[in-house]
């Protein structure tokens, strides 16, 4: 029986899937279309001078605002989830994102210069972590526990992720090509106003069970959270205005607080009374985990910093004549998920219990990444390089995706102790916010005439770590087998048969 509908009869009006699921896709589908497409002319628009309609920031700066924004989107999903859980409801928390989302590309359109940079990104960061936080456990809602449609109706809602993703990325860089920036932000606003309209339309269905707060937070408590979190923006935007927090440091300063609360979270999670040692164990057999997934996307997001700078200096992007957008590189990407997801989800299918540990997909992962960025090394010194050079390291990228994050959220889940679960998987999106900060600081470094050693240097490290991990993979599963006999028998960490969600 549908959770939404509370009938005899399951809904089957969209796809044989609840209608419902056609509303929640489209939302996410536009919020993606408007965030890929944002972010895929981001970069050039901060490095780009006043004469090409962009802002003219140095390249380290640039890269450290963008890997810096990344960051801070990840972890706004964490607070999104709090919210969601303790003070207004899943829904509530997704079309309020949503209308953040598209004020502040609007902001971005409409208002020049860094003061609409920085209110643009910041509303984009909070709303893209409120949707990203609750739009997958929505869905999940409008499912049974014993509902054979469900994993069909994720396929779709992925496959409407990496639809916006694609098309963000095609036309919003081919209108900031051909029109300008501020038309290129103004499509991404339209986007999502068209993705909030046909929300809208359909919210009413959303039954009031599905809007209920799961563990409300006594009331008393509202005030004094809602005062320390007012007190901690008004502080950070006074650091900010004063220049005592330089746009250079932006991400730097993101890592440290993606350390810090990382050594907080384990902590916590680590020293609690309410969980078993074996359960201990499993959360320290984690712990590697959380290490690589961190290291890859700091390899991985580099594709809007240090892969948008490549494509945009060093790149023959003629195509018969007419000079392909800069953005239009960052679409192969998501095309690749939605051509690769499905032989991957069917590989892993065929194989069964003779796939491949947790372990050892992350270390694949991060060794493909690792050669992916080794395959740099050949174009080294070369005029212009042919786009299906770059095409072909791209789609290396996508296999390494494949390969750890479809994987991330079910393994933090499986290893989780029952009174944090949650957590367990809010660390995981914890480990992308540390790793995505981590390109722009490292993107910083980047620069033509020292590529060889850049790309190098980046490519044997990650290379090296998978290694170790691959080394390390028996200890890893010793250490998150239970002591039942149940758990003992199955030497290994299961893999995800799901396509990989668009971040």
């Amino acid at each position: 029986m549908s959770a939404i509908e509370g009938s005899s009869s399951p809904d089957r009006r969209f796809l044989g899937q609840p209608r419902m699921l056609a509303n929640l896709a489209g939302v996410e589908l536009w919020e993606r279309f408007s965030f890929y497409g944002m972010l895929s002319i981001l970069l050039i628009y901060l490095c780009y001078g006043a004469a090409r309609g962009g802002l003219g920031i140095d390249q380290s700066t640039a890269t450290s605002i963008v890997g810096a924004y990344g960051g801070l989107v990840y972890l706004a999903t964490i607070a999104g989830a709090w919210l969601a859980d303790r003070v207004f409801g899943a829904e509530r928390v997704l079309f309020g994102s949503a209308v953040l989302v598209m004020c502040g590309h609007l902001t971005l359109a409409a208002l020049p210069g860094t003061p609409g940079l920085a209110a643009g990104l910041s509303l984009v960061a909070v709303g893209a972590g409120g949707v990203k936080a609750t739009a997958t456990t929505l869905v999940g809602s409008l499912y049974g526990p014993d509902d054979a449609r469900r994993d069909a109706g994720f396929t779709i809602f992925y496959l409407g992720i990496n639809l916006g993703g694609v098309t963000g990325a095609l036309l919003t860089g081919l209108v900031q090509n051909e029109a300008g920036f501020r038309w290129g932000f103004g499509l991404a606003a339209a986007g999502m106003a068209i993705g909030l309209t046909q929300y809208a339309r359909g919210r009413r269905r959303m039954i009031d069970r599905v809007r209920e707060v799961p563990s409300p937070l006594p009331t008393q408590q509202r005030t004094l959270v809602f005062t320390c979190a007012a007190a901690a923006v008004l502080t950070i935007v006074t650091l900010a205005v004063s220049g005592m927090i330089p746009a250079r440091r932006l991400s730097l300063i993101v890592v440290a607080f993606c350390i810090l609360a990382t050594v907080a979270s384990f902590v916590v999670i680590l020293s609690s009374r309410r969980i078993s040692r074996i359960e201990r164990r499993r959360v320290i057999a984690f712990i590697p985990l959380f290490a690589a997934s961190a290291a890859f996307c700091s390899l991985y997001q580099q594709q809007f910093t240090v892969v948008a700078i490549y494509s945009d200096r060093r790149l023959d992007r003629d195509l018969f004549g007419w000079e392909m957008p800069v953005s239009w590189v960052l679409a192969l990407n998501p095309v690749f998920v939605i051509a690769l997801a499905g032989l991957f989800a069917g590989l892993w299918t065929w194989l069964g219990p003779r796939q491949p540990s947790a372990p050892v997909k992350f270390a694949l992962g991060l060794i493909v990444m690792g050669g992916a960025f080794l395959l740099f090394l050949p174009f080294a010194g070369t005029v212009a390089v042919p786009l299906l050079g770059l095409a072909g390291i791209m789609l290396v990228f996508t296999v390494a995706e494949l390969l750890i994050q479809p994987v991330g959220l079910s393994v933090s889940a499986q290893l989780a102790p029952a009174p944090f679960r949650t957590r367990m998987v809010a660390l995981f999106f914890l480990s992308v916010a540390l790793g995505t900060a981590m390109s722009g600081v490292l993107s910083g470094y980047y620069r033509e005439e020292h590529e060889a050693a850049y790309f190098g240097i980046l490519g044997l490290t990650a290379v090296i770590l998978g290694a170790a991990l691959w080394a390390a993979g028996p200890a890893i599963r010793r250490m998150s087998e239970s002591h039942d006999r149940a758990d003992r028998s199955r030497r290994e960490l299961p893999g995800a048969p799901v396509p990989a969600q668009r971040r």
